[in-house]
């Protein structure tokens, strides 16, 4: 048995503002990347392996707010946040602030892997990441012209627009279940669209927006990363389940719908749990995801 599901971000998505042609572009993304993840499982790869190639496409896809296409800072610079965790030892690596690192979620798994600890932030992660071979790329290849007038909009006052309806959508993720039992989670972003003072959201911090345990489930959440890391999103679903005997239906929904809707935070989860169930929630009008199991037809979905 195993499973994968991802997310390229939850969040306003009018389906007025969502053409054919670009709808249809998202799907292929999001296609892209689910079978680059089911395709190392189906020959007997690992969940880490899955979502580490999984978001490495989505970082890569310009639509998406992670990698090339995050949403820039105040400033006019891009910075990217990603981590990465292994649900068999909870071992778990994540980076923030980092400028300069094409894939983002790549240099959350050296941390992991090739450190003593777990999360590295700015010039301190991209000098690791040289220390380590990784290359770095100018600040100019995350750039789109999209993002870019995004930023314009805020800076200028827009009122149809709001640094939390327009960041969301993008934010990318990844969970899955190998062959051998194991789960993985994995998520990158570029923040929010605006950000200052060096913010950083709940993308990178185990236990609000990316957890994996093998004893539970693996998550992954996309949203208004102050109120994901307030209500330790990411653990809390997995305690429930192992403290509380709860079902991950159970356990999401609560978590989501409860929680995260008392707190009228905007956002969303992908979860699989160690059966290979996958379950996604959000609280927001969409949320770019798919999943596929062994044995079925991968499932892409953007609205309720």
């Amino acid at each position: 048995m195993f499973g994968i599901a991802i997310h390229g971000g939850a969040g306003t998505l009018p389906r007025a503002e969502l053409d054919a042609g670009r709808e249809r572009s998202y799907r292929a993304g999001l296609a892209a990347a689910l079978e680059a993840g089911r395709a190392i499982l189906a020959g007997g790869g690992s969940s880490l392996d899955a979502v580490e190639r999984a978001v490495v496409l989505l970082e890569e896809d310009p639509l998406f707010n992670a990698g090339r296409g995050a949403v820039f800072t105040w400033e006019g610079r891009n910075e990217l946040d990603a981590a990465i965790m292994e649900g068999a030892g909870r071992r778990a690596g994540a980076v923030c602030g980092v400028r300069h690192v094409r894939n983002p979620v790549v240099l959350a798994r050296t941390v992991m892997e090739h450190s003593d600890y777990v999360m590295l932030s700015g010039e301190g992660a991209e000098e690791f990441a040289l220390v380590q071979g990784i290359a770095l790329v100018p600040n100019e290849h995350f750039r789109t012209e999209e993002r870019w007038r995004q930023l314009e909009r805020i800076r200028a006052g827009d009122p149809r627009v709001s640094p939390l309806t327009i960041s969301h959508v993008g934010t990318v993720g990844a969970v899955a279940l190998d062959s051998a039992g194991h789960l993985a989670a994995a998520t990158s972003t570029g923040g929010m669209t605006g950000k200052r003072w060096g913010r950083i959201g709940d993308s990178p911090i185990i236990g609000a927006g990316t957890y994996a345990d093998d004893r539970s489930c693996a998550v992954s959440a996309t949203g208004h990363g102050e109120s994901f890391i307030r209500a330790a999103v990411a653990h809390e679903i997995g305690a429930r389940m192992r403290l509380a005997g709860q079902s991950l239906d159970d356990a999401v929904h609560g978590v989501v719908t409860v929680e995260l809707g008392g707190m009228r935070a905007e956002g969303g989860v992908i979860a699989i749990d160690r059966g290979g169930r996958v379950v996604t929630a959000f609280t927001s009008e969409g949320m770019f995801r798919g999943s596929v199991v062994a044995g079925g037809d991968p499932q892409i979905a953007i609205y309720r």
